[in-house]
């Protein structure tokens, strides 16, 4: 029984990341719509898709009582602010054709979160760990002084995502109901900006049947994955799902270069190869603490 649950958890696992690593293929089809036009869309297509899937799921109850304490909304509203920035960020980079560096982001994450709980936390990491995230921010300052541009994308995505994550340790919800308080409490900006995107004219949104699905699908799209790899964290150990996370800006690197065609010149690759080292020696150095841990 066990080992058939396991089995589901890298199904969900790898479903998820994959489906999130395709995402460039999804928002490359917004042709046209401003980053920040989706992003008001994704959230309150998302709300509604998660009201619907925490009814069905009779998932009311944390949900409630997280509202009933506003005094205690502060870390979910961080988190709602820096999720949205991480979706309009992304959205932006895939518009432009800068997958590269929306990947890099991504396998920067994990670095970061070290880095974070190391700074914010106090949490004492391994020597290992340290030296990975040295290598990772010498990866960045290489790029920095080669190309001679802040890699601006990379970082935003990789700090909010970092920084949402160091929050949401602080919140007491699931995946589910988190994601769907969040986007309760945009909710009310994203309807005022959109009523004022419809006032002044510059709404895509009944444009054409084609851009108005796509804007509401937005909504299955978030909540789907979401839903995965609550499934995957379920029944994995946080080792597992920590190795499975590297599918998604692996696949997201991959279109990059075959889908998009975006340059790989050899200073990003071999930003990229320091990043890769460097997650080998995390990845290393956690399956070893894990494995001394058991013994």
């Amino acid at each position: 029984m066990a080992a058939q649950e396991a089995r589901k958890g890298v199904f969900y696992g790898t479903f998820a990341y994959t489906m999130w690593g395709c995402f460039p293929l999804y928002f490359a089809l917004f042709d046209g719509v401003p980053a920040w036009e989706v992003v008001i869309h994704r959230v309150i297509w998302s709300c509604l898709f998660l009201a619907f899937t925490v009814t069905f799921l009779k998932r009311w109850q944390p949900v409630r009582v997280a509202l009933a304490q506003p005094a205690k909304l502060g870390f979910v509203l961080g988190c709602a602010v820096l999720i949205a920035v991480n979706w309009g960020v992304y959205i932006y980079a895939v518009e432009t054709r800068q997958v590269l560096q929306a990947s890099l982001g991504y396998f920067l994450t994990p670095l970061v979160n070290v880095g974070l709980g190391m700074l914010v936390l106090k949490e004492s990491i391994s020597r290992l760990q340290i030296l990975a995230v040295v290598l990772a921010t010498l990866a960045i300052l290489y790029q920095l002084f080669l190309l001679g541009v802040v890699p601006w994308i990379t970082l935003v995505l990789a700090f909010s995502f970092g920084t949402y994550g160091l929050l949401r340790k602080q919140v007491a919800l699931d995946g589910l109901s988190g994601l769907f308080v969040e986007t309760l409490l945009l909710l009310p900006v994203a309807i005022m900006a959109l009523t004022a995107l419809n006032y002044s004219g510059a709404s895509h949104f009944s444009e054409d049947a084609a851009t108005t699905l796509l804007l509401i699908s937005s909504g299955a799209v978030t909540a789907v994955p979401l839903l995965a790899f609550a499934g995957a964290a379920r029944r994995l150990r946080l080792a597992t799902v920590g190795f499975l996370m590297y599918i998604n800006p692996t696949i997201q690197f991959l279109i990059a270069l075959t889908v998009f065609s975006e340059p790989l010149s050899v200073e990003k690759l071999t930003s990229f190869i320091m990043i890769w080292i460097a997650l080998a020696i995390y990845s290393w150095s956690a399956w070893a603490g894990r494995t001394k841990s058991l013994t």
